[in-house]
């Protein structure tokens, strides 16, 4: 678990630290360098060099890495904290909504719940994960430790965006998940992890599944990847 813990917060949607595979997580694990996220950030390139494999160079370059990842956003924070049921979707919508983590910290789970798509379970887990006070020592830890963010930026209204939930499906080939949910939140829309009777458009790219045969059947309009990207030019 504390393994898993560590995978997540370095993984690639979240702090994205580049060469800390699942290997080199076990090796920290077993030397007991790493206990916590925060401690990734006390790592010295001497205590790397001395592990199984890593020589003076790649203990480098995983620091240097490591050092990179102190600039994120505020979503991917969110997301590489691992709250329960707080995917890349819910965690865009929660730091879009509140602007800055005191404001969601100091949230109770009906304030929380006033997110768009964000329901009464997973408003109840974001609630309770901040209420417990490791996981507040832990994140003032992360800060502590130099992790910062520039500010959420307000989205400017589109029309055809504005207000509008969107779901996105499937592999898209132009633009990455992640650059399609960032244009859809600058334009004022909101993304949403799954289709309910809410959901405006769904974005299905090749190989979409479940999704879109949620959509299709609810009757909500489908966007493949041309004509969602003939949208954001407008």
């Amino acid at each position: 678990q504390r393994r898993e813990e560590i995978r997540h917060f370095a993984s690639r949607r979240a702090l994205d630290i580049r060469g800390l595979g699942d290997r080199i997580v076990e090796l920290l694990d077993d030397a007991g360098l790493v206990r916590t996220p925060a401690d990734l950030f006390r790592l010295q390139p001497e205590q790397l060099a001395g592990l199984e494999r890593m020589g003076e160079k790649s203990a480098q370059k995983l620091c240097s890495a490591i050092a990179a990842a102190r600039e994120t956003t505020l979503p991917r924070f969110l997301y590489a904290l691992g709250i329960r049921d707080v995917g890349e979707a819910t965690a865009l919508a929660l730091a879009q909504h509140f602007g800055d983590l005191a404001a969601l910290q100091a949230a109770d789970a009906d304030t929380i719940q006033r997110v768009p798509d964000v329901g009464p379970v997973v408003a109840a887990h974001v609630a309770a994960f901040f209420a417990e006070a490791g996981n507040r020592a832990m994140v003032a830890e992360l800060l502590g430790s130099g992790i910062h963010w520039q500010p959420v930026a307000v989205a400017a209204p589109v029309a055809g965006f504005a207000g509008r939930s969107f779901v996105l499906t499937g592999t898209l080939t132009s633009l990455t998940r992640g650059e399609a949910q960032d244009a859809i939140l600058a334009r004022g829309g909101r993304v949403s992890g799954s289709v309910s009777k809410h959901t405006d458009f769904v974005v299905a790219g090749t190989e979409a599944g479940a999704k879109l045969r949620k959509a299709e059947a609810l009757g909500i309009a489908v966007l493949d990847e041309a004509a969602f990207v003939a949208m954001l030019r407008g």
